[in-house]
């Protein structure tokens, strides 16, 4: 069997964990009602919060994290795959890790992601964000071997590092993933772009679980979970910022048919950049 049905839940995360959690609960049940075996959540699916000290206070430490507790008895229950897009979680040092998790069928933790590219941007309507005040940075990007498919790991920002993602190919991984809590000003810009380039690239799927709507922070996040096939068409889409599941089915011999036609990983080659100066002197 080379196809597996995968859904995507989209939330509007707001400042009650446990709030959040029973929407999540209800929403990961629905689409393994309709069949999925593998279910993604978005970033931040615990808490959003603008403000750090809140934010801060709102998470828990992992051990104590009530989602990754229910969230597993549920993926045992369901006999799914359960992707973490990922949490808030507390550090010792009053730091947090947006952090990814992938639970197994058996409900046990096998994967963590702590998010490496941190969202330090200033945009043009006066948004501002500094994510790396908050957060720590990851270093290491898993590839999770489900049995049904190779999954790499990553979230949101990561999405515009296609490095990453070459990365993750090279090892195997058949499906790439971005769970996201995108604005909503970057989402219309760049939103389906980035998803399609980071799948042509690679020749792999990308299925991107997303934020969507106004929070209770006041943030306003794009919506439009979606899943791309490896030749870049668009194969699902929630084509609106309400919460809601998303489904479809992955056949993974379009990986090897996609490979096989464009083997761009496979022609890679090292290189070095050199400059050029005016005067025609080359630095490397």
């Amino acid at each position: 069997m080379t196809s597996f049905v995968a859904a995507c839940i989209q939330m509007r995360t707001g400042r009650n964990p446990l709030e959040n959690l029973d929407v999540c609960e209800a929403l990961v049940r629905e689409a393994a009602a309709e069949g999925a075996v593998y279910v993604q959540t978005p970033e931040m699916t615990n808490v959003l919060e603008r403000s750090r000290k809140a934010q801060l206070a709102a998470s828990s430490f992992e051990g104590a994290d009530p989602f990754l507790k229910r969230l597993g008895i549920l993926a045992n229950e369901l006999n799914i795959w359960v992707h973490i897009g990922s949490l808030a979680i507390r550090l010792e040092d009053d730091k947090l890790a947006n952090r990814g998790f992938m639970i197994s069928p058996r409900g046990e933790v096998v994967a963590r992601y702590d998010k490496i590219h941190m969202f330090d941007v200033d945009l043009p309507n006066g948004e501002s964000w500094r994510e790396s005040e908050s957060y720590s940075a990851g270093s290491v990007s898993p590839v999770v071997d489900l049995g049904v498919a190779k999954v790499g790991m990553a979230i949101c920002y990561d999405i515009r590092q296609p490095a990453l993602f070459r990365e993750q190919s090279k090892a195997g991984a058949q499906v790439l993933t971005g769970p996201a809590a995108f604005t909503k000003q970057t989402g219309e810009a760049h939103w389906h772009v980035l998803q399609r380039s980071r799948a042509i690239e690679n020749g792999a799927f990308v299925v991107t679980a997303a934020q969507g709507g106004t929070h209770e922070d006041d943030r306003q996040t794009y919506g439009h979970s979606l899943m791309v096939d490896p030749w870049g068409r668009v194969i699902a889409e929630l084509d609106h910022d309400e919460p809601g599941v998303l489904l479809g089915e992955l056949d993974l011999a379009k990986v090897d048919e996609a490979r096989r036609r464009i083997p761009a990983i496979e022609n890679a080659r090292d290189f070095s950049v050199a400059t050029v100066s005016l005067s025609g002197e080359m630095v490397r």
